[in-house]
């Protein structure tokens, strides 16, 4: 149980096998199914250095340490609204109770409700090393796998931009009330850039940015005016969201009929354009 980052560090560097535990709401269950017998365990829980926030350069620097109970609250919400929602969102108390940002984030679920929100704001993770090393690294490299974390690095802080601006999530369950989500869209206004940055979450191994989509929509949109949009386009990028993270399968090469989604995949389609056009809807209004 050590009481600094970089003691953290140290003992997981001294210890390669052992394995980090913050809130443990993805890591128990992994041991309690019998997935997984870590040879050690490093507890995070009383490091304060990453159980706050603070501001730096227009960004917020938010401990992994977080918990998404206090993520939920009114103060962090008027700071980062979507990071808010999505937090709020992530089940039932006990789990928003100790579920933690990094851990989201290293577990890497693909229904983790955080993770289109900070693939939207364009988030960096700092990363904290042997040595007293940082580094940073774009939240979506580590998320897609095209970085990872080094032996003995812990996710030690996530820096993320302060826009002062629209940001929405929703998310769709196969039941009422607070559950995993089966798609989640996360939304984001960034009127200095005049660019509008979407992720979906839940339908693949990692958030989805549908880059065209965005790019598209952003042209359509007055920024200097009233910023609206007709509903018919709102629909259209429903459309073109949904279309882009779930395509149709490719036409056969041999030239015979080509092959329509399946009924759970079109049902998914709809539903990520529902979610797609109510966020952008109420980002705009």
């Amino acid at each position: 149980m050590p009481a600094s980052l970089d003691e953290a560090v140290a003992a997981l560097t001294a210890m390669p096998a052992a394995v980090p535990v913050a809130g443990g709401t993805d890591l128990m269950a992994a041991v309690n199914a019998g997935l997984l017998r870590p040879a050690g365990l490093v507890g995070l829980g009383r490091i304060s250095e990453i159980r706050g926030w603070q501001y730096l350069d227009g960004h917020a620097l938010l401990g992994a340490g977080l918990t998404l109970a206090r993520m939920g609250r009114p103060d962090f919400a008027a700071l980062i609204p979507g990071l808010a929602a999505a937090a709020r969102a992530a089940g039932p108390p006990q789990i928003r109770n100790a579920g933690t940002l990094g851990g989201n984030i290293v577990s890497c679920a693909p229904t983790g409700d955080t993770l289109p929100v900070l693939a939207a704001l364009e988030a960096t993770v700092v990363i904290a090393g042997p040595g007293g090393a940082r580094r940073e690294i774009p939240v979506s490299h580590l998320l897609t796998g095209r970085e990872m974390l080094n032996p003995g690095e812990l996710v030690g802080f996530v820096r993320v931009p302060l826009l002062h601006a629209p940001q929405t999530f929703l998310k769709a369950t196969g039941r009422t009330g607070p559950g995993r989500a089966t798609a989640s869209v996360a939304l984001v206004l960034d009127p200095a850039r005049r660019s509008v940055r979407c992720a979906v979450g839940a339908v693949a191994a990692m958030p989805l940015r549908p880059l065209e989509a965005e790019q598209w929509v952003a042209s359509l949109i007055d920024w200097d005016g009233e910023r609206g949009l007709v509903p018919e386009a709102l629909a259209a990028f429903g459309d073109y969201v949904a279309a882009a993270c779930i395509p149709d399968p490719a036409p056969p090469q041999d030239g015979s009929e080509p092959a329509t989604l399946p009924p759970a995949a079109l049902h998914l389609r709809r539903t990520v354009a529902a979610l797609a056009r109510r966020a952008l809807g109420r980002a705009l209004s």
